[in-house]
């Protein structure tokens, strides 16, 4: 019993046929931030945006933050960040969040617990906590039955509501933003949503391929990276406590 529980709490979720939606920019942004992985540290993200705020003051025009996804597992505060993240900027902010593999995972636990237990191995536990609910129980077989409900009771409706819409890709002219990356060379209406949730190599080394700069997050560096038509800002925030970010106005500019 004990053996069959640990296997499945550290298998990946299962996955459900799914396709998320992909946007492009429409409205002129002269001003573009994106926001790296926040896992849980709703403090940072706090510091961050109001950083944004004053490097964005005495810029004219509209500005947009592009959140790169994982919002939820590991840091403290994972319901409470999605709290945050269901309230508008701020104008003239528009905020657009993306879906990271992390939001993802969640996802399919609130829609089927028992056959993505694998998700509190990797960060779900702490997600639970944040909502009162002990993870704890999961590992007491006769507790199943409950498990359900107990998520649902605890979870708001607008939260799943927030993890269901979220997009996995964002394309402007010449920038796409995405959670973890591409496959390189790879036409962007064949990528999957596993492709941009979960890639590394070889996009990490040999970048898009594409006529894209690609801002990503998912692979945490202790200091942003720019690499062969890409810049990742996941600086490890739960770990680091450093939520990095970068401006788009026609060049890259990292903030820290």
């Amino acid at each position: 019993m004990l053996t069959t529980l640990m296997r499945r709490l550290s298998s990946p979720p299962a996955a459900p046929p799914r396709r998320r939606r992909r946007l492009s920019i429409n409205a002129p942004y002269p001003v573009i931030y994106a926001i790296g992985d926040v896992h849980g540290c709703l403090r940072e993200l706090r510091a961050l945006e109001e950083r944004i705020m004053a490097d964005a003051a005495g810029r004219p025009g509209p500005k947009l933050v592009v959140m790169l996804g994982d919002y939820v597992d590991r840091g403290p505060q994972s319901a409470q960040v999605i709290e945050h993240l269901l309230a508008p900027m701020r104008p003239p902010f528009t905020r657009v969040c993306l879906c990271g593999n992390h939001d993802e995972f969640m996802l399919r636990f609130l829609d089927d617990p028992q056959r993505n237990m694998g998700w509190l191995g990797i960060g779900g536990k702490e997600t639970l906590l944040s909502y009162g609910i002990d993870p704890d129980m999961m590992l007491d077989p006769s507790a199943a039955p409950d498990l359900a409900a107990l998520v649902r009771s605890r979870v708001p409706e607008d939260h799943v509501a927030f993890l269901r819409s979220l997009p996995v890709l964002l394309e402007g002219p010449g920038i796409l933003f995405v959670h973890a990356g591409v496959r390189p060379e790879v036409p962007l209406a064949e990528q999957t949503d596993d492709d941009l949730m979960l890639i590394r190599e070889p996009f990490l080394t040999h970048g898009p391929g594409l006529p894209y700069l690609v801002v990503h997050g998912h692979s945490p560096e202790v200091e942003p990276t720019v690499g062969r038509l890409r810049v990742g800002i996941d600086t490890g925030a739960f770990r680091t406590g450093r939520l990095s970010a970068v401006r788009w106005d026609g060049q890259v500019t990292i903030l820290r």
